[in-house]
């Protein structure tokens, strides 16, 4: 008897981070990467959760690209109990043998801190780490490469192969072959935008039945993004924030964001356009990750620049704990690239903490912010910010620039997908909040007709049969309700309030009216909605 092949969202369904699909086949069972949750502290209590299906079900992984929104769950699979292939590119592997590692330290390091602050504060039980390095290192004993263009089998009836994403070193888009009934999918995994630096434009088959197509910017119509108004830009907000007492902070992802910027600022200082100004790498993961870029040089468009900017000599890493905290005694202009690109975890903390309340600091902002991040809020204009519990007015500039996007826009996915074509059934839209989504079903519209743009929601299903895709109702509810992914949450709504009363304190011109204002307050708490 045949087996309707079924396809279930994880991850990144109605949110950019997360990416989990999972295909069941008559073959067997595969997940199209296995992803961390970021943004609001209830999307990343999912990542302490268990997972939403059987572990000892999946008897493959396809992994997209290295990035943890789509690697970062792979040593909690094998942790729970998991010992199949992991089928990735031959640069992915390498990028994950740094990154996975490195989550792992990231994860040990912090819940060690949370719960000696919790044992100060005589709160709750000990929480553990999602994973450690010892899983991290047993996953990559699974990884078994393959390059692009390559077909191999992943499970009986299914084969698949890679094209290039041209989103990060390694990137790929995964097509997949289903013998019975016969179907062909594509997951596009990230899709890189047309001038993005190291990489050719992004590839892909036409003539499939299935495409799970990302929609990051799929509302945006990014403006000239050619390599010399890029860098143009960065040259106009470099010497913007440039203040003899001050430094510019540059949250980056460390792996292929923190290289780009390497060569553009190192390109600009060697041209003259910019002084040469001391550049801090202030990112043990980013040091190990340009080592990863510097031996796939020639693999890459624009390689040499890089290899140029790497030698440098006001280019300096900080990889140990003590050459990270020395920065805070650096004087001058100097400019620090830190890890992590949504202000999440990592030295960029650290480095916050030391500049957001100063005038002479500027936090330039080059990357995606996930809703309910540190560096979504710093973008929105928050005053004042909370950051491992210690709150900091905001006085350093909050810029942003949007061409160091490792993602197509809106206008980019949508010739991404028309040169797909012909699609004989359905595209599902992901890896985008709400707004992102319901533009690229916008923009879709001439392509593919409004009843076949599907917008999955998290944990939902779909049989995809030989006429379409049918939507099943729900075996089990959500982990969370479709309007809560990609969205604030109460844990910033407590934080924006504890900032509130706070700034409200500090306007009190004496002691009599703050009292004033705290009696208010537990009237409330207990119960006065009027407060008096």
């Amino acid at each position: 008897m045949t087996v309707v092949p079924r396809l279930t969202f994880h991850g990144a369904a109605g949110g950019v981070t997360g990416s989990c699909h999972r295909l069941e086949t008559a073959g067997g069972t595969v997940l199209l990467d296995c992803g961390m949750f970021q943004g609001s502290k209830t999307e990343k209590e999912l990542n302490y959760r268990p997972f939403p299906f059987s572990v000892g079900d999946v008897d493959a992984v396809v992994l997209s690209h290295a990035h943890i929104d789509h690697s970062g769950l792979l040593p909690k699979l094998v942790r729970d109990g998991y010992s199949g292939p992991i089928y990735a590119t031959g640069a992915t592997f390498e990028l994950c043998s740094v990154m996975l590692p490195d989550s792992a330290h990231i994860q040990e390091y912090e819940v060690e801190q949370l719960n000696r602050r919790n044992r100060r504060r005589q709160r709750r039980d000990a929480v553990e780490p999602i994973y450690t390095g010892a899983d991290a290192q047993a996953t990559l004993a699974l990884f078994h490469p393959y390059a692009y263009g390559h077909w191999f089998q992943v499970l009986p009836g299914l084969r698949a192969r890679f094209w290039n994403a041209g989103h990060l070193l390694g990137s790929a888009s995964v097509e997949l072959e289903i013998a019975e009934p016969p179907m062909k999918l594509l997951f596009s995994g990230d899709i890189g935008p047309d001038y993005k630096l190291m990489h050719p434009d992004p590839e892909g088959p036409s003539g499939i039945d299935y495409l799970i197509c990302e929609s990051t910017y799929g509302d945006t119509d990014r403006e000239d993004a050619t390599p010399a108004h890029r860098r143009g830009q960065l040259r106009a907000e470099v010497k913007a924030a440039m203040h003899p007492d001050g430094a510019l902070l540059i949250p980056s992802f460390a792996v292929e964001r923190a290289q780009e910027l390497i060569s553009d600022l190192c390109q600009l200082m060697a041209e003259g356009a910019l002084p040469e100004i001391p550049i801090y790498v202030d990112s043990p993961l980013a040091a190990a990750a340009t080592r990863v870029f510097a031996r796939h040089a020639r693999e890459l468009e624009g390689g040499e620049v890089l290899l140029k900017g790497l030698a440098a000599r006001n280019l300096h890493m900080t990889e140990t704990v003590e050459q990270s905290k020395a920065l805070d005694r650096v004087r001058g202009f100097h400019i620090v690239i830190a890890a992590s690109g949504m202000c999440e975890a990592g030295r960029i903390r650290h480095r916050l903490k030391n500049w957001l309340w100063r005038d002479e600091g500027t936090v330039l902002l080059v990357g995606y912010q996930a809703t309910g991040t540190l560096g979504r809020i710093l973008q929105d204009g928050a005053p004042s910010v909370r950051i491992q519990g210690e709150e900091f007015s905001v006085r350093a500039r909050i810029r942003s620039i949007d061409l160091y996007s490792g993602h197509a826009d809106g206008p980019e996915l949508a010739s991404w997908v028309e040169k797909r074509l012909p699609l004989a059934h359905d595209i599902f839209l992901v890896h985008g909040e709400r707004e992102a989504i319901d533009g690229m079903a916008d923009r879709l519209s001439g392509l593919i007709e409004a009843d076949h743009v599907l917008k999955p929601g998290l944990d939902e299903s779909f049989e995809l049969t030989p006429a379409g895709a049918v939507r099943l109702a729900g075996e089990a509810p959500p982990r969370l309700p479709r309007e809560e992914v990609g969205r604030l949450d109460w844990h910033n709504d407590v934080t924006r309030l504890l900032l509130d009363i706070s700034d409200q304190l500090a306007a009190e011109t004496d002691e009599k009216s703050r009292n004033v204002v705290i009696r208010r307050l537990r009237r409330a708490l207990a119960g006065d909605e009027n407060g008096r």
